[in-house]
């Protein structure tokens, strides 16, 4: 199973993204999915996550500004990425909890960096 993630670059404050993320491989069925970031000399942080039902949750410090969505029949999450802040920067890494008919695991995506200029 692989995670393969796209869609950084660089962008001015105010600007928009969209990350991708598709999942490939030997995939019985994915559970939660979601997005992550890491800072240079901070930890990795939770940015959003989506159950397989659709159900969100967001780090305060995203909310209004990012939207996490997945399309189940592609195994891909998306992470939608408005109004972005010079805080906003950092490699974004997604997360998938996924079974391959023998046993469900975490899986990562190989990271994509965005960097948002003031």
């Amino acid at each position: 199973v692989q995670l393969q993630a796209s869609g950084g670059g660089l962008v001015q404050a105010g600007g928009s993204l969209r990350l991708s993320c598709a999942a490939s491989g030997l995939i019985f069925s994915i559970n939660d999915m979601g997005w992550y970031r890491q800072a240079p000399g901070k930890q990795r942080e939770l940015v959003a996550g989506i159950t397989i039902r659709g159900s969100t949750k967001y780090a305060d410090s995203v909310k209004g500004r990012f939207t996490i969505s997945r399309d189940n029949a592609a195994n891909t999450v998306y992470l939608q990425m408005n109004s972005l802040k010079p805080e906003d920067t950092a490699v974004y890494y997604c997360n998938a909890e996924i079974n391959n008919r023998t046993s469900w695991g975490s899986y990562w995506g190989q990271g994509t960096e965005v960097t948002v200029s003031s």
